[in-house]
């Protein structure tokens, strides 16, 4: 088993699309505002990283979506197993402008880091769990968001918070990135370029 499932609500299939995901002009116009990347990895001690996560411009305050018109919203986190039990779960229901919005909320827990299969198994599991008309927030590592990419289930994602740890960052656990920083900002250009809302996640 590459991945476990752990879900605070049950999934509900919705029926119609989302306007075309209103990837138009005005979501094209927004995603300019988006803030800017950050040229540089922040050091993990320096505190540069909830610095950064406060200075976030979320989509639904560049669309002006009151997100009242999707049949269902969802967040998805996707990651390690968390040893404290903290996750982008908690963050998201502290940060994200819901708009008291309900928001379906699934924490998929990869058993084995990045493996091929897991990543395979994440973009089948979200073209089987939700549809193009529903709003979908993602927080999800680069490996799991190439495949993503490559099996075209990154555009049921309105927003994403991309999670990608470059070489010589001190990471949690004592494991380091498998890329080089400029890699992460290539990945994060093409997923702009794709229409999708990226954030950079250092949490």
């Amino acid at each position: 088993m590459a991945m476990k499932k752990i879900t605070t609500s049950p999934v509900k299939l919705g029926s119609q699309r989302k306007l075309l995901g209103y990837a138009t002009e005005a979501k094209r116009a927004a995603l300019q505002k988006l803030e800017d990347v950050l040229l540089e990895p922040p050091r993990a001690a320096s505190g540069k990283s909830r610095v950064y996560l406060k200075r976030i411009k979320y989509l639904p305050d560049l669309m002006g979506d009151t997100l009242e018109s999707y049949p269902r919203r969802v967040f998805i986190d996707v990651g390690l197993p968390q040893k404290d039990g903290g996750s982008g779960i908690d963050w998201f229901s502290k940060n994200y402008p819901t708009r008291n919005k309900n928001f379906e909320m699934y924490k998929i827990e990869t058993v084995v880091e990045s493996s091929p299969t897991a990543q395979a198994e994440m973009s089948d599991w979200l073209m089987k769990n939700v549809k193009d008309e529903e709003y979908v927030v993602m927080k999800a590592e680069a490996e799991v968001v190439e495949e993503m990419m490559r099996s075209k289930s990154i555009m049921l994602v309105d927003e994403l918070f991309l999670e990608c740890k470059p070489q010589g960052l001190n990471l949690k656990r004592g494991t380091r990135g498998k890329r080089a920083y400029w890699e992460c900002l290539a990945l994060y250009g093409k997923l702009r370029d794709e229409g999708v809302a990226v954030h950079q996640w250092w949490g």
